[in-house]
């Protein structure tokens, strides 16, 4: 099953910006296709696959970082071809 998942990685310190980008990183090298916003970073793929990494650099993230929030929204297809109409 496809899935799209869109990330809000939000670190509670004064020097956010570098964590951001180290999981945004690890997250293109995985294959899987990762687009980015200014306010979100969303990958889409098969579910088991992004789930299994999404756990794997959630972890990680969270073990690297003293006070941080994660915003996840999941949608069962993949939307990375997505063009908006209006």
């Amino acid at each position: 099953m496809k899935i799209s998942v869109e990330l809000t990685l939000t670190p509670l310190q004064d020097d956010f910006e570098p964590p951001i980008i180290a999981f945004i990183k690890k997250l293109r090298t995985s294959g899987l296709t990762v687009l980015e916003n200014p306010l979100s970073t969303q990958v889409y793929g098969e579910y088991d696959t992004v789930m299994s990494l999404l756990q794997k650099e959630i972890r990680e993230a969270f073990n690297d970082l003293d006070h941080v929030l994660l915003q996840m929204k999941i949608v069962k297809t993949d939307r990375s071809e997505h063009e908006p109409d209006y």
